[in-house]
């Protein structure tokens, strides 16, 4: 059972000292993950220390799903705390000697230590490997190129005020098999008076379509899920690594709100699109058809494996006109997403040049 303080705040009973202290032995200064470098980097002395490789007996594995709905482990291996924004809702995870002043979301103050509540510890990682320099350069060319967004606005946005954050993602493996019935089209060319028109027969097909699905990813954040993240995706899981507590020190980590189940159902409806798609390509190649028709099936899921992931992103919101906007940009390659102010008089006066120039072009050409 966890140790609670008399905030609420959840303690781990196994506290390893040198990650939660992080103590830099030149200077006293906290040590935080360096992106470049991959290792541990003293900010304010230049102190930098290698992380040790992951044992070949540490290696990132896929945990099997029914029975990570009955036991689940709690234990970050550092001490923690949960800290709630009460003005957009978002819920963070810090090392329990890092202060929350600023909500990394919405940049509101109004944050608070979170009501205690059980979590699941992630099982792997992908490490930062953009540091807040380049995606600051990265966000800056992003803006200027943005000619609708007010200069205002762009000055407001600065990229210094960047938040190192990573985000919950459930990813899932299965074994599918799926009974299938459809209608076969087949193509052919006929001459109806004086022009050829298409003609189609269909048949009846039926059988039964196997494939096993890797990496199905599902955002484990209802804020998030369908915010400007989407469009600084995609990460590349294949540079996962072991979960540590070294890897996420200096970093925020948002604690996931869809649980292992809802994601489960969230990644069915991807999975039965993907499937979809399959099964027309997979009728088309062995009926040898030229369309697919009124495909109907149904889909047994086994062997369900899963894994919880942290993905890096580089989070940075500003205010104009009483509107937040939130930019971010991703850890891993430095692709930037966010949603910029528009000007309605630069629209309207690039639509008055667009159509003065066509009146200029119609007058030279006649």
């Amino acid at each position: 059972m966890a140790d609670f303080d008399e905030q609420g705040v959840q303690i781990q009973n196994e506290i390893t000292e040198d990650v939660t202290n992080k103590k830099c032995p030149n200077c006293g200064a906290t040590v935080v993950f360096d992106p470049e470098s991959g290792g541990m980097l003293c900010e304010f002395c230049g102190y930098k220390a290698e992380l040790p490789k992951p044992e070949s007996d540490n290696a990132i594995v896929e945990l099997d799903f029914e029975s990570a709905t009955q036991t689940a482990s709690f234990e970050w291996g550092a001490q923690k705390k949960s800290v709630v924004c009460k003005q957009c809702g978002a819920e963070t995870i810090y090392d329990a000697l890092e202060t929350a002043a600023v909500c990394p979301f919405c940049g509101s103050t109004s944050v608070m230590p979170a009501a205690s509540s059980d979590s699941m510890a992630p099982g792997a990682v992908c490490p930062f490997a953009v540091s807040k320099e380049k995606a600051g350069e990265r966000f800056t060319s992003w803006i200027k190129g943005k000619i609708f967004t007010p200069s205002k606005a762009k000055k407001s946005a600065r990229p210094e005020s960047f938040q190192g954050v990573y985000l919950p993602y459930w990813t899932y493996d299965a074994q599918t098999t799926s009974n299938f019935s459809a209608r076969a089209g087949y193509d052919r060319r006929v001459k109806r008076g004086d022009t050829y028109v298409t003609e189609t027969t269909w048949r009846p097909v039926s059988g039964v379509y196997q494939e096993f699905i890797d990496d199905e990813t599902v955002m484990a954040s209802k804020r998030n899920e369908n915010s400007v993240v989407k469009k600084c995706e995609p990460f590349d899981f294949s540079k996962l690594i072991p979960y540590s507590p070294q890897v996420v020190a200096g970093f925020i980590a948002e604690r996931y709100s869809i649980g292992l189940k809802e994601g489960w159902g969230i990644a069915q409806e991807s999975i039965k699109k993907q499937l979809r798609s399959h099964m027309d390509q997979y009728i088309r190649r062995n009926w040898r058809c030229d369309r697919v028709d009124s495909l109907r099936f149904s889909t047994l899921y086994s062997n369900i494996t899963y894994k919880y992931i942290l993905v890096p992103v580089w989070i940075s919101s500003f205010k104009y006109n009483e509107k937040v906007y939130q930019f971010v940009v991703n850890g891993q390659t430095g692709k930037v997403g966010g949603h910029a102010p528009v000007s309605v008089w630069r629209v309207l006066a690039a639509i008055a040049l667009g159509i003065l120039l066509i009146v200029l072009i119609n007058s030279l050409m006649h």
